[in-house]
């Protein structure tokens, strides 16, 4: 086989050019916008990036299809798709669902930085004894932990979403398996005690009002349900993005975060702290003690970490990328809790506009 060289200036420039198209420059740093919640948010052409712009008609036109509100993608902190649909606006609220159950996890680390908890702790620490209907020795078990990685052993499906004491009964000893449950809302309660203050306005000081962030936390049934902007959300992300940082304001322990944002327990390698982790070798879902093999999302970036809510509420962090995903909106298809086929779907979508 003939051998051909090529100067050396010419693979350098070339390798330059296959950077720009497929990522973001490593060395530009993440762009933050101002905190005022209509100020300017500076954007990022699809051309800039070299993505497929011939890719952007099929995308949206699946995400209109699939009963989105909402939907953005950032790269470096910046604007490059910003979509509403179906009567939505950027000025409109909508829910997170259990996607908020990851600013739940936020704030227990914000709290623990603060010195006002440890997530080893007994829950009963902050709490009281009772707050279950455990023997006392099997609700001494359960740790704050335990909550932040679905591991309580409390029974999972009887009993609904209610947290009241009488429906915390005993499944298995906590640490010992793992089960998608209501009772993590007990940790906004953990917060509450830890810091003698509300979780909602814990919340605002220490959170929300840093990045500016709109939006309530509002109580629907058994749950406590963050409502805001899809912009909203998706400064969340951003801060994700950045390892709990604002521009430079440490608003979240990169060690914290990170222990978020990796496996948790050996039960479900996809799940950190109420994070869902992408590009594991098993994963369990919602309401199945089946495991499953694989990736969670196949199609989907291997690094990328996941808040999730019913119906298809969605952020997602791709640190290799410095990308953000957003999507808001009702169920794709069926009412689901938290995974669905639209993920893959929709990744596959996004795969042809990168690529």
């Amino acid at each position: 086989m003939r051998k051909i060289y090529y100067p050396l200036f010419l693979i350098l420039a070339l390798a330059g050019c296959s950077s720009e198209s497929n990522e973001s420059s490593p060395s530009e740093s993440l762009y933050f916008p101002p905190l005022e919640e209509n100020a300017l948010w500076e954007t990022k052409s699809l051309s800039s990036l070299g993505w497929n712009e011939n890719a952007t008609t099929p995308l949206l036109s699946y995400l209109e299809e699939k009963h989105t509100k909402g939907f953005i993608i950032l790269v470096d902190g910046k604007i490059v798709m910003e979509n509403y649909f179906n009567g939505h606006s950027a000025s409109s609220n909508w829910y997170w669902a259990s996607a908020g159950k990851t600013l739940t996890a936020t704030m227990v680390g914000i709290a623990e930085q603060e010195n006002h908890l440890n997530i080893n702790d007994k829950v009963s620490d902050y709490l009281g004894h009772g707050w279950t209907s455990l023997p006392l020795a099997k609700e001494n078990l359960i740790t704050n932990k335990h909550l932040l990685t679905m591991t309580s052993g409390l029974e999972d499906i009887d009993n609904g979403d209610c947290v009241e004491p009488e429906c915390l009964t005993y499944k298995a000893d906590a640490g010992t398996r793992w089960a998608y449950h209501n009772v993590y809302v007990k940790l906004q309660d953990v917060v509450a005690a830890a810091v003698s203050t509300t979780y909602s306005s814990y919340f605002n000081t220490k959170l929300r009002d840093k990045i500016g962030m709109n939006g309530a936390w509002i109580q629907s049934g058994n749950n406590s349900v963050y409502w805001s902007t899809t912009r909203s959300m998706a400064r969340f992300g951003l801060l994700m993005l950045n390892k709990g940082k604002w521009n430079n304001e440490a608003i979240l322990n990169e060690n914290y975060l990170n222990a978020a944002t990796n496996t948790s327990q050996n039960i479900n390698l996809g799940y950190g702290y109420l994070w869902w982790l992408n590009g594991k070798s098993s994963y369990h879902l919602p309401q199945t003690q089946l495991q499953f093999s694989g990736s969670i999302i196949p199609d989907g970036p291997n690094d990328m970490f996941m808040a999730l809510g019913k119906n298809d509420q969605k952020i997602y962090v791709i640190p290799s990328r410095k990308m953000v995903v957003i999507r808001m909106g009702d169920a794709a298809d069926n009412v689901n809790l938290a995974l669905s086929d639209f993920d893959e779907v929709l990744w596959q979508k996004i795969n042809a506009l990168i690529n």
